[in-house]
């Protein structure tokens, strides 16, 4: 698996000063990788699957890039919820998993997340110039796999042949990221849920995780600080941190939970229609802003809704960029409906460190809902709707990355899951109607 992540950065790193040198172009349409072969696998007494690199997690576009380049970054490798193997591997999870539907399987368990630099060419492929794979602090490769968290909750690991795999406190499941100034970035993942500050080679500097949980990731490898929220560390599992954006200043982080908080429990979650966003200094690693979005109505995603009605819980926020100071364009979606929110953080009420944020409130934030917080004197967040991909032809489904180029330039790219279905990764570049700035 190293050997073949070198060879894909060695080979792509020649197109690079050819990728750069072009005049960047950036029609709308659709964009797509020439390459991008991951490995072969076969699942214990079941089908053989060939697998790619998904590269479409988050996405970020720095001002000081050509327009065509954009930053993106892998989450933890390919997997199979245990649940889905009888589908998708063809084989029950009895065999793969000891009977054990909450975890997963992980083909490829020495796959580690990076980071990836990418252009947008003028024939529409999509050229990987940089591959920064994440590492601990003495340059090893970090992996994809579950954490060993006590204080919330985590999920078991399996191989294609159905052997249990150790938990691993380095495992990142990466799922959005910033590039800073300096050439470092800052990156957002599920398990914990976290924050990490990653160095310019990959290394972790440090990962800021829920105040409470830091000693269940000793051992690491790197830094872990108890600096977020510990409200968050009651996310449904695979429902972290999945958007993160950096204020124009660079003194300020945002960021948003993918889903409500399963707060005090499940049934919170799953009928609950409000979702945290989070502000913090970046200097004093403080929690300095709390709002309350509110998630559209399931039914209002009208492609995903197509064949069956879908539930509250279906819908969640996946992305999330910076537009200027405190205003945020948020990506809200199904699957094949995804819809872009411009927010502006002074249409709600700030609730860091208020009662809201106690583990232990009845009702809570999540059983109340937009609704309920409303009529306790708490303003959630006004939107205004920037685009919906069921106005659009041909959008990919599952966007999960934004690159805002300008005004009224998006690219947008989806998390094909490392073609487990067969799904390829696409890169699509649209135009608003209105100035998002």
């Amino acid at each position: 698996m190293k050997a073949l992540l070198g060879r894909l950065t060695l080979a792509t790193a020649v197109l690079a000063v050819s990728a750069c040198a072009q005049k960047a172009n950036l029609d709308e349409g659709m964009y797509s990788p020439k390459s991008l072969e991951l490995a072969r696998v076969t699942f214990k007494g079941g089908k053989t699957m060939d697998l790619t690199v998904g590269i479409g997690s988050g996405a970020f576009h720095h001002a000081d890039d050509p327009a065509n380049v954009f930053y993106t970054v892998s989450d933890r490798g390919p997997n199979v919820g245990c649940e889905e193997t009888q589908d998708i591997a063809g084989v029950p999870d009895t065999t793969l998993c000891m009977g054990d539907d909450k975890g997963k399987v992980f083909p490829t368990p020495d796959f580690a997340p990076s980071i990836y630099k990418i252009a947008l060419n003028a024939d529409r492929s999509v050229s990987l110039l940089e591959t920064v794979t994440l590492k601990n602090y003495i340059g090893q490769p970090v992996t994809g796999l579950s954490n060993p968290i006590k204080v919330s909750n985590t999920e078991k690991a399996f191989t294609v042949d159905g052997q249990l795999l150790a938990f691993n406190a380095n495992g990142l499941d990466v799922e959005s990221l910033v590039k800073m100034n300096d050439g470092t970035f800052w990156i957002s993942e599920e398990y914990a849920p976290s924050l990490a500050h990653v160095a310019k080679d990959g290394r972790i500097i440090e990962r800021w995780v829920p105040a409470g949980l830091e000693n269940d990731l000793r051992g690491a490898g790197y830094k872990v600080k108890g600096v977020l929220p510990g409200i968050i560390k009651w996310r449904p599992l695979n429902r972290g941190i999945e958007s993160i954006s950096v204020s124009p200043d660079q003194k300020f982080l945002y960021f948003a939970m993918q889903s409500p908080l399963a707060n005090p429990d499940a049934k919170a979650y799953k009928s609950s229609d409000a979702v945290r966003l989070f502000k913090m200094d970046i200097k004093s690693a403080q929690l300095v802003g709390e709002w309350v979005y509110p998630l559209d109505d399931p039914k209002s995603f009208k492609s995903d809704n197509a064949k069956k009605e879908r539930k509250q819980n279906d819908v969640k926020v996946s992305e999330m960029s910076a537009l200027g100071m405190d205003r945020l364009l948020v990506l809200e979606r199904i699957s094949k409906t995804t819809k872009f929110y411009i927010v502006d953080l002074k249409s709600g009420t700030n609730i860091a460190d208020t009662r809201w944020d106690a583990e232990v409130i009845s009702p809570s934030l999540e059983q109340l809902g937009v609704k309920g917080m409303s009529e306790k004197g708490v303003d959630v967040l006004n939107k205004t709707l920037a685009l919906d991909t069921d106005d659009r032809k041909d959008m990919p489904e599952k966007i999960e990355g934004i690159g805002v180029v300008d005004a009224q330039t998006l690219m947008l790219i989806n998390d094909n899951d490392f073609g487990i279905i067969g799904d390829a990764t696409v890169a699509v570049v649209v135009r608003v109607e209105k100035p998002l700035f």
